[in-house]
């Protein structure tokens, strides 16, 4: 049993070990350094959404993925732009109908 304990504790020890060189090599893959605490990088304009406002979004990555609250806050502006949108749309196609008559 003591054998298989030790065998247990080297193994660890050994990972931990190989995850710091690899860690230190590689890196934690940005491109950029990372942000001060308590701020965000994302950032979409007041109205007038683009395909490269989308583009141009970077959600901070936090332990197990991307900030939750960030990428819900982009989600609903851009619901809101849709929205916003398919109701300009139908505006737009009623008054043209109206004339179109």
């Amino acid at each position: 049993m003591t054998l298989i304990l030790l065998y247990l504790v080297v193994l660890i020890l050994v990972a931990a070990v190989l995850f710091g060189i690899a860690s230190l090599v590689f890196g934690r893959g940005e491109q950029l350094p990372p942000l001060p605490p308590d701020t965000t990088a994302t950032e979409l304009p007041a109205s007038g959404v683009t395909g490269a406002d989308i583009d141009a979004v970077k959600f901070s990555q936090v332990l197990r993925g991307y900030k939750t609250s960030e990428v819900d806050w982009v989600l609903d502006r851009l619901g809101a732009e849709i929205d916003q949108l398919r109701a300009e749309l139908h505006t737009e196609r009623a008054r043209h109908a109206q004339h179109g008559e």
